[in-house]
């Protein structure tokens, strides 16, 4: 299983709004006959091609497959339909799929047929592997992570505003790599107007989609000069506004090829805002800034994961500014925290990622169920 879950990880940016998923079909005494990972450039899923590699030998094996097979007829026929006809005699898989079309019919459909099924093994780590897909489909939104850069006392700029670079480049290349993990960035029009960054994914990996970027600005300041602006042909830019949005500045932005979305609650509805995402098929949103939109995330407990990069400096100043906006808690008793806390280092700085305590991006629910059957920010 633990193979199955390394074969699905090969995914990673490339099968959105897809799961990821992977497959290892072994014989008795663990000989590994067939692997098989789904990557959207392709058709076939895991299951098909490790059935394929192993051929006769899947007869009477089993199937380690790191989320359950699907039953229903897709873009390609139903995986369960391909194990049972390959002869599998077992299947182990570790979670329920959580979308309605598949959700417990994968698993019903290869017992009907007597294929012995096996959940729970490694459900934990599965779900987490998948926690983007996962979420987006409880929750009918996108998967929120907040991440800015701050200094050891929480600044994220200086009173001039100045932002770059607080942290090295270590930290900066993981950013590189955060963002091929996310269908989306989004950052406040404070971030996209004090720093003009361009919000790509220089990872130099492989991309299903490309990245979309999204600046939330009800009365559209961006310039059409932009690096946004001049870029959103080669890559799609979208801006939230107020309905009461300025027609010439959206004219202009539409001519750079600058989508200009206009909602009843304009940018300061980040429920609205993630709603609309959602319905385009998105699955995973990186916010990078700036304070303004952090809070209000934050305040709205739409956040789902949260990374900060820590630098090893000292900024200083009543007004420099600070990392999150919003209103805030009044007790720390009502302060957000974290769980599952992981700790890195990136060259001299420090890299914290967990995850809100209670909130929506925690993972085990299917686990169990499948076990018993603005303003600067340091934006680029």
């Amino acid at each position: 299983m633990r193979r199955a879950l390394e074969l699905a990880a090969l995914g990673v940016g490339r099968v959105s709004p897809s799961p990821m998923v992977g497959c290892v079909v072994a014989r008795g005494g663990g000989e590994i006959v067939g692997e098989g990972c789904y990557l959207a450039e392709g058709v076939k899923h895991a299951e098909t091609l490790a059935l394929e590699q192993a051929g006769a030998r899947a007869r009477g094996a089993t199937a380690y497959v790191s989320l359950e097979p699907h039953a229903h007829h897709g873009r390609t026929p139903p995986c369960t339909d391909a194990l049972i006809k390959a002869g599998v005699a077992r299947v182990v898989a570790p979670v329920e799929d959580p979308n309605p079309l598949v959700a417990g019919r994968g698993f019903a459909h290869l017992r009907e047929a007597g294929v012995e099924v096996k959940t729970g093994v490694l459900a934990r780590e599965a779900e987490r592997l998948n926690e983007k897909y996962f979420h987006s489909q409880r929750a009918r939104r996108p998967f929120v992570h907040l991440k800015f850069a701050t200094s050891l006392d929480g600044r994220i700029a200086t009173r001039a505003g100045d932002s770059r670079w607080i942290t090295g480049a270590e930290s900066r290349e993981r950013v590189h790599r955060l963002r091929h993990e996310y269908d989306a960035i989004l950052v406040g029009a404070g971030t996209a107007s004090a720093d003009d960054p361009l919000l790509t994914d220089r990872s130099g990996l492989t991309r299903h989609r490309p990245l979309v970027r999204v600046v939330l600005d009800d009365e559209l300041k961006l310039s059409p000069a932009s690096r946004l602006a001049r870029t959103a042909r080669e890559s799609p830019v979208i801006v939230f506004a107020s309905e009461r949005a300025d027609a010439a500045r959206t004219s202009a932005l539409d001519a750079c090829g600058v989508e200009v979305v206009r909602l009843a609650g304009g940018a300061r509805d980040p429920r609205g805002v993630l709603s609309h995402l959602y319905e385009r098929a998105t699955q995973s949103v990186l916010v990078e800034g700036g304070a303004t939109v952090a809070g209000a995330l934050l305040d709205a407990r739409l956040v789902d994961k949260v990374t900060v990069f820590v630098a090893p400096v000292l900024i200083g100043g009543r007004d420099a500014r600070a990392a999150v906006g919003g209103e805030g808690a009044a007790r720390l008793a009502d302060a957000l925290r974290l769980r599952d806390v992981e700790i890195a280092r990136r060259g001299d700085d420090v890299e914290i990622t967990g995850y809100p305590r209670g909130g929506s991006g925690s993972v085990g629910a299917t686990a169990r169920r499948a076990d018993a059957g603005d303003a600067g920010g340091e934006a680029a």
